[in-house]
């Protein structure tokens, strides 16, 4: 997984828009609304990072659970697998759960 999957940098993000190509002639907008970072339990491997993503679409379009591309501007066009999770008067909630290592810091051996 590259650099631009870090809760990190979704984080900067929340609030902002990502495209969704549903098909080629439509796409939607799903807005980035949190991030949830997940705390390393004592048994579990170190260096990994898990964190949880939060998207809020369109009530009229419900995405299957599958792998989107979704283009942001900042970030560009990452592959990311949705869950749809819940349904309000705003819209539809999507869930992606990022298991991951950390990339070893620039400079470190």
């Amino acid at each position: 997984m590259d650099d631009a999957y870090t809760a990190e940098n979704f984080s900067r993000n929340v609030n902002t828009k990502f495209q969704v190509n549903v098909d080629p002639a439509e796409a939607i907008e799903l807005e980035l609304v949190g991030v949830e970072v997940r705390q390393t339990e004592p048994n579990e491997q170190a260096g990994m990072e898990r964190f949880s993503t939060f998207f809020q679409g369109p009530p009229n379009y419900l995405l299957a659970q599958q792998t989107y591309e979704l283009l942001h501007p900042q970030m560009g066009a990452l592959q990311i697998f949705l869950v749809a999770i819940g349904q309000d008067e705003h819209g539809i909630r999507y869930e992606a759960v990022f298991n991951r290592f950390k990339q070893a810091e620039k400079g470190s051996v």
